[in-house]
């Protein structure tokens, strides 16, 4: 962590700068405090008292949230996540603390899922625009911060947690549903139940034929990073959560092709990995990325070196800002 220096010259303590722009906020000038705060923070910064800067920045951010400001509220959590890159901070518990209070405070609401006359109509169209708007901010900040936290002492790909926080709330709160995101995250996070129970939760309302692909995908991406435990972990644990809720395990020509994969990467067994992707063509081709995922599992495995790209996780991460490498 870089220590703070310089004189504090005519810069006001960081407390007595937050309580004067927390009136501001409460007062309902919600615009002029979202200038005062940006303002305040970049001079302490400026004066290398980051330390500062981080308490402005994450007052600043959760009591926007809290009176609704989504946009506000984001924009100073992405610039306190900015800060920490700034001034250097190590990831550690303290400071994944500050993110996940401040990830805490963005909005949870739900979508109505039915309409009638005109007027619901209406209601529906703000709600889902609010909900575009929760997720967007939501998705800068937590991947601004998953960037910082590979940089600064978390895993190559960015702190599981993070992952984790960034996959629930793309599921519970984006108005299209895209379990590729979430799963996406999900599989560089460290809670594989929660990712089981997510997919039961997604099988209950999805299209006919969309709960073999989540499945399938799922543990592709597992497999892609080289994770054959945890792809057989979270297969297993979808079957004990459907059980529990006495549903049924999907059965189709690619759970079939999914279990044999699982089967042939226990061995050294190249042969039978590239029969298995000839005789299971039609379903793998499905999903155009499937054939990428087995591409990276091909390499993973056995070696087998891509002719080009970055890969499937390579192309997913840069589309989605590149803020981890595969």
């Amino acid at each position: 962590m870089v220590r703070e220096r310089g004189k504090r010259g005519v810069l006001a303590p960081a407390q007595e700068t937050i309580e004067k722009l927390e009136k501001i906020v409460k007062d309902g000038n919600f615009y002029e405090a979202q200038q005062m705060y940006k303002t305040n923070a970049a001079r302490y910064v400026t004066a290398l008292r980051f330390d500062e800067a981080l308490d402005v920045l994450q007052s600043g951010a959760s009591l926007q949230l809290k009176q609704g400001q989504v946009t506000c509220g984001a924009e100073l959590a992405v610039l306190f996540v900015d800060t920490l890159v700034k001034g250097k901070f190590e990831c550690n518990e303290d400071k994944l603390d500050r993110i996940r209070k401040i990830y805490k405070e963005f909005p949870c609401v739900s979508v109505p899922q039915q309409v009638g006359v005109d007027e619901d109509m209406q209601k529906l169209s703000e709600a889902l625009g609010a909900a575009k708007i929760r997720v967007e901010g939501c998705s800068s900040f937590l991947k601004a911060a998953i960037r910082w936290s590979a940089e600064f002492g978390a895993p190559q790909n960015g702190s599981p947690e993070l992952h984790d926080m960034l996959a629930e709330y793309i599921y519970s709160e984006s108005p299209e549903m895209d379990m590729a995101k979430v799963s996406l995250h999900f599989v560089r996070g460290s809670h594989p139940e929660k990712f089981a129970s997510t997919l039961v939760n997604f099988m209950g309302k999805c299209y006919p034929g969309e709960d073999d692909l989540a499945i399938a995908r799922a543990v592709l991406m597992y497999l892609a990073l080289g994770n054959l435990r945890l792809a057989n972990y979270l297969l297993d644990e979808v079957r004990k959560q459907l059980k529990a809720k006495d549903l049924e395990f999907p059965r189709s020509d690619l759970i079939k092709f999914i279990l044999y994969l699982l089967q042939t990467l226990e061995r050294d067994a190249l042969p039978l990995f590239r029969i298995l992707r000839q005789n299971f063509k039609t379903c793998i081709e499905r999903e155009p990325a499937f054939d990428e995922l087995l591409d990276d599992i091909a390499e993973r495995f056995y070696g087998v070196r891509r002719k080009s790209g970055l890969g499937m996780f390579g192309d997913l991460f840069k589309m989605m800002g590149g803020e981890v490498m595969a």
